[in-house]
């Protein structure tokens, strides 16, 4: 295990530095240019632009700005500044981040109690009336916006979207919005799963042997249905956090969405590749936490 956990590691190395390198190259080969953005309408100085550009270090190279950024990353954490304000990208990463972990965090306990309990009855009642209920029910989630689905909770709960960024107790509302659309999917997921499983033939060994309705579905049923359903969730704790955008600007939460969008509307770049730098990183620990886990749900799987 502590072999394959070092070189699952050494392996993300490559992969953080590549998907670093096309996020850079995406995001500074955006038209505009930041500098000139900050005058507005107004004639700005040549010379005054130039050395702002200097002094961002915008007047090198593409390949030099993304070592300068790269390293100043690894050796002291440093995600540069806002070219705007002049805040460094750690004050914003370490007000906006809490929130949207907030966030998405609800919006995982959401989907995963909810969707893993309702696949559950759908799956143990494949074919009748709660399971057709319930593939109406997740087919008309994946069919509807999130945006509708806002507004429609905002309408049906009375929430005041205003600067729900605050209290905990009061993301409730905007989490059920943000996981709805994963909820649908790990609801159809583990129905899914379940129904084969119930089928296999490890599932009439365990039942013709006696073993307790409880064990035979808590532990043999259980068990292997849910690998492809935590192949899901581990994946979309990262995707609930990178899709936030639309969710938050509903609500007027000012977290991690609310951030990517005005640093793409202001032209801030250094701020976007540092955003979306820290949701690479959880992507990757999210997919080797989920590899682990394979061997807890199935005793069978063995790592070299």
């Amino acid at each position: 295990m502590g072999r394959y956990v070092a070189r699952r590691l050494l392996q993300m190395i490559p992969v953080f530095l590549g998907t670093t390198l096309l996020i850079f190259l995406m995001v500074y080969s955006l038209p505009g240019d930041p500098v000139a953005a900050l005058f507005g309408d107004k004639a700005a100085d040549p010379t005054t632009v130039a050395k702002i550009r200097h002094d961002l270090g915008l007047d090198h190279s593409i390949w030099r700005q993304y070592w300068d950024y790269m390293s100043g990353i690894v050796l002291h954490f440093d995600f540069g500044n806002q070219i705007a304000s002049g805040r460094p990208v750690t004050d914003i990463l370490s007000s906006a981040f809490p929130v949207t972990l907030r966030l998405a965090g609800l919006a995982f306990v959401f989907e995963v109690v909810v969707g893993i309990g309702l696949g559950i009855m759908a799956g143990m009642r494949a074919g009748r009336l709660a399971d057709n209920a319930i593939l109406i029910f997740t087919l008309l989630i994946i069919s509807v916006p999130v945006f509708v689905i806002g507004n429609i909770l905002i309408g049906t709960f009375g929430v005041n979207a205003v600067s729900l960024d605050e209290n905990t107790s009061e993301l409730i509302v905007p989490a059920m919005v943000l996981g709805s659309l994963s909820l649908a999917y790990v609801v159809r997921l583990t129905r899914t799963s379940m129904a084969e499983n119930l089928r296999a033939d490890y599932m009439r060994t365990a039942i013709a042997k006696g073993l307790p309705r409880r064990r035979v579905v808590g532990v043999h049923l259980m068990r292997n249905s849910l690998i492809p359903v935590v192949t899901f969730l581990g994946t979309d704790l990262g995707a609930l956090m990178g899709g936030a955008v639309v969710t938050e600007s509903i609500f007027n939460i000012h977290g991690v969405g609310g951030t990517i969008y005005e640093s793409i509307v202001r032209r801030e770049g250094t701020t976007l590749v540092g955003l979306v730098t820290i949701l690479v990183l959880v992507y990757l620990v999210m997919a080797l936490l989920v590899d682990l886990l394979y061997a807890v749900l199935d005793p069978r799987i063995r790592y070299a």
